[in-house]
């Protein structure tokens, strides 16, 4: 996962970093690695016009996610989020997600980031929406498909 370039992945979202993102050790706290992997997927989904967050009936959940960490980044960076689809099942997809400091060719960190969709008043899965579906295959890679 380290050495994975950023020619791996379809898609990326520039996350600026903020002044408030480093942690008392003068780097990004571990912990908004995760907001950076969610706000590139929701973000990739809402521009892609297949989440509306206040109104669709079906949503996707975050049910696990996952970290590797391999060098720091430090407001004031900028995170470049790669995102791709490693596994695109009936109601869940996995995302993989890279994030990459300023202008780095290798990776800080490299994560994971899996939605089960559910319907949102009965909080039951159910399947992946076939528009939603049709922008994940956008960014699936081919073996996966």
């Amino acid at each position: 996962m380290r050495d994975t370039p950023r020619s791996a992945f379809p898609h990326f979202l520039a996350i600026p970093t903020r002044w408030m993102d480093n942690d008392v050790y003068g780097h990004v706290n571990n912990v908004q690695y995760y907001a950076y992997f969610d706000t590139a997927v929701n973000q990739f989904l809402i521009a892609r016009g297949v989440l509306d967050i206040h109104h669709d009936p079906v949503v996707g959940y975050v049910v696990d996610s996952g970290c590797s960490y391999f060098t720091s980044i430090a407001f004031p960076d900028l995170v470049h989020a790669g995102i791709r689809v490693t596994k695109l099942g009936n109601s869940s997809v996995r995302y993989q997600v890279a994030l990459y400091r300023n202008d780095d060719a290798l990776p800080a960190a490299v994560g994971h980031f899996v939605h089960v969709y559910v319907d949102r008043e009965s909080n039951r899965s159910v399947p992946i929406p076939d528009r939603v579906r049709a922008a994940l295959v956008t960014i699936t890679l081919p073996q996966m498909a």
